[in-house]
């Protein structure tokens, strides 16, 4: 049997080409840490974080009752064990313009909100009601704040939805990217901040698109594996610095 595009069965060849799109654009985003003539780029680096908030809705709708509470917490701790690991490595790279934690405790909270739509399982709501507060009271230290914990939900809202609905989504991850110097650029029609702002908005659109193509290409599956890439980019791209 085949998967979706042309994949082995219970493999997403659109769902992993999402999540190596998602790779990519961050990666883009943080050459400029590295090599600051590249910050043209940033715009672009706003894909990353809703394709990973649609990647998360994605793994969490592929079964259509609410995830196994085991599997929940697999996929939790990984999340949690990795925001760890990549904590010294995104303040090595980024330096004193590392304002808040490294993205992933937000994605983290993220999915335990999210996945408290799936179904009426106690577990899942305490998680979810739990994450909803700590995202609030955190929200300062959050990376894209209390709004981006709420975005794989809203992904997960759209998801089997017709694609002009990736509107609302697309007003959360707005507003997780909010930050007073940008708005104040845009409301100047300066064309940069609003190509960040524009990006912002289609993000998930442009992710919704992707997750219901018809992926015919040869994509490598995106296995647990990857989340090492995520610390490890940190640490080569300050290497690069330093050479």
């Amino acid at each position: 049997m085949r998967g979706k595009g042309g994949s082995p069965a219970g493999r997403d060849t659109a769902l992993d080409l999402l999540k190596w799109l998602a790779l990519a654009s961050m990666l883009l985003d943080h050459l400029r840490f590295v090599w600051p003539a590249l910050g043209w780029l940033y715009p672009f680096g706003r894909l990353a974080f809703p394709f990973f908030c649609l990647a998360i809705a994605a793994n969490l709708a592929r079964n259509p009752a609410a995830p196994e509470p085991r599997r929940l917490l697999r996929y939790l701790g990984a999340l949690l064990l990795f925001a760890l690991l990549a904590e010294a490595p995104y303040r090595l790279l980024v330096g004193e313009a590392a304002t808040t934690l490294n993205v992933l405790p937000t994605l983290a909270l993220g999915l335990s909100i999210a996945q408290a739509l799936r179904g009426p399982r106690r577990l899942g709501l305490l998680l979810g009601f739990a994450a909803l507060v700590l995202a609030v009271i955190g929200d300062r230290w959050l990376m894209f704040g209390a709004a981006g914990a709420l975005l794989p939900a809203a992904c997960l809202l759209v998801l089997r939805r017709p694609l002009w609905c990736a509107a609302l989504p697309g007003l959360v991850c707005l507003a997780a990217n909010r930050w007073p110097p940008l708005f104040a650029e845009a409301a100047a029609w300066q064309p940069f901040a609003l190509l960040v702002l524009g990006m912002c908005l289609v993000a998930p659109a442009l992710g919704l698109a992707v997750l219901r193509a018809d992926t015919a290409i040869g994509v490598p599956p995106f296995r647990r594996w990857g989340y090492l890439l995520y610390p490890g980019h940190f640490l080569l791209l300050a290497a690069l610095r330093v050479l």
